[in-house]
């Protein structure tokens, strides 16, 4: 919402405000640069527990004119880091202070200035990541990862290790929804970690040792959870026994194309009858029908392929692309959607288990998305925006529970007729 149009060659802008580190000093009373990071820490700024920080705040003698608890004028009296952190620390328990000396130390460190030139990134598109080179991370991932082509999962698989699956609004007694998508996420990260099943032949009886593992966190219940995972290894037809992650771009677009169907379970000769831009998310589908636990229901499928019927329909009748065309059908058909979203619902009980089926449709999609992006997009890449709405979902799942009409919500389009039942056809098949 804020790219604004520039004028000639200019290209599309963002507007943005310029701040003076100068400035926002002398507001606290000429407060030295190098005490920033403390003032920051001292303000909540980091995610570390600050209760025992509650003493100092407490006791210390706030300068007239300096709100109590902003900490900037009364660290505006000292020279440099040390004497302020000294200070800092004679508030608190003489047993407390070397432990929280080194918390506040390694905060700090955060906000030690980066040597990345981004002057050189928004003007030239260059990026240079010294902890990416000496990983040893090829230049397209690198490239791809600054450019924004690879999502930063890949990235924290590649170098740390280690990921994070966010928990969505799910059924909490159930297993996490990110579950249902973990053999996605292991021929993620066997790309990423060069597995190849000639691993496995090295010797049978060191196979589990050979292949590396990722550390994943993600809930068990309500707690939070880490779990080695183990890299699936690649297909040796794939790779021919080994597989250079700086070698996958040179790959022919067809074998990339069937590590990712096969990893999805569909066969391409499914698909030919889908657009090409919504392949991907069809045969994500197919997977999720397969492999989620509890099982889809028809309605929850019926609801989520009406909801990417909406997003189709809304993207040909409102695109500015001329040579996006839509007939007059479609524009009634979409005007008179619209005036079904304006309904009220007749029944708002929210269904927790469609909930966690629906977020298991949506952890699959985005692996599939990003491995998608790993192998180069041997799919089209959907616009995601059009492909979900969670509001739109339910609603559709309650009423075709008690209105099975609600299916030909779009019949005044034969086109968005027709795709709905080639996508219901495809994946039932």
């Amino acid at each position: 919402r804020s790219v604004c149009a520039g004028d000639g060659a200019q290209g599309c802008y963002v507007p943005a405000r310029c701040f003076s580190v100068e400035k926002f000093c002398r507001h606290f009373g000429h407060l030295d640069k190098s005490l920033l990071p403390l003032f920051a820490v001292l303000n909540g700024n980091d995610y570390i527990d600050l209760a025992a920080l509650e003493v100092f705040f407490s006791k210390v003698r706030w300068p007239r004119g300096c709100a109590a608890g902003s900490g900037g004028g009364w660290l505006a009296q000292f020279a440099e880091r040390t004497e302020a952190l000294d200070n800092v620390l004679k508030y608190l328990k003489k047993h407390q202070r070397e432990e929280i000396r080194e918390l506040l130390c390694t905060s700090m460190e955060d906000y030690t200035p980066s040597d990345v030139n981004l002057e050189d990134f928004f003007l030239n598109g260059q990026y240079e990541c010294e902890a990416a080179r000496k990983a040893d991370v090829p230049q397209w991932v690198r490239d791809a990862l600054a450019k924004g082509k690879l999502a930063p999962f890949v990235s924290d698989a590649l170098i740390l290790r280690s990921t994070f699956l966010h928990v969505q609004v799910e059924n909490m007694q159930r297993p996490s929804a990110h579950s249902t998508a973990l053999p996605i996420r292991q021929v993620i990260y066997g790309l990423l970690l060069k597995v190849s099943q000639n691993t496995e032949a090295v010797s049978p009886s060191k196979q589990t040792s050979e292949l590396p593992v990722v550390r994943e966190f993600d809930r068990l219940q309500k707690t939070l959870k880490k779990t080695f995972v183990q890299a699936a290894s690649l297909p040796t037809d794939f790779c021919d026994g080994h597989c250079p992650l700086d070698k996958l771009t040179e790959m022919p677009m067809s074998r990339r194309q069937m590590l990712l169907l096969e990893t999805l379970g569909v066969k391409m000769s499914f698909l030919e009858s889908i657009p090409s831009h919504l392949q991907l998310p069809v045969a994500v589908t197919c997977y999720w029908i397969r492999c989620s636990e509890p099982k889809v229901k028809l309605h929850q499928l019926k609801a989520l392929l009406l909801v990417i019927v909406a997003g189709e329909l809304h993207r040909i009748t409102n695109d500015p692309d001329p040579t996006v065309l839509h007939t007059e059908d479609d524009g009634i058909a979409y005007n008179e959607f619209l005036k079904w979203k304006e309904k009220k619902l007749q029944s708002k009980d929210f269904d927790l288990d469609a909930a966690h089926s629906f977020c298991q449709w949506q952890c699959c999609l985005q692996m599939g998305f990003y491995l998608n992006q790993l192998l180069c997009a041997p799919l089209s890449e959907p616009d995601l925006s059009r492909l979900y709405s969670g509001t739109l979902v339910h609603r559709l799942y309650q009423e075709l529970k008690s209105t099975p009409s609600v299916e030909n919500l779009f019949s005044l389009s034969p086109k968005m007729t027709q795709l709905y039942q080639v996508m219901l056809n495809t994946v039932e098949s």
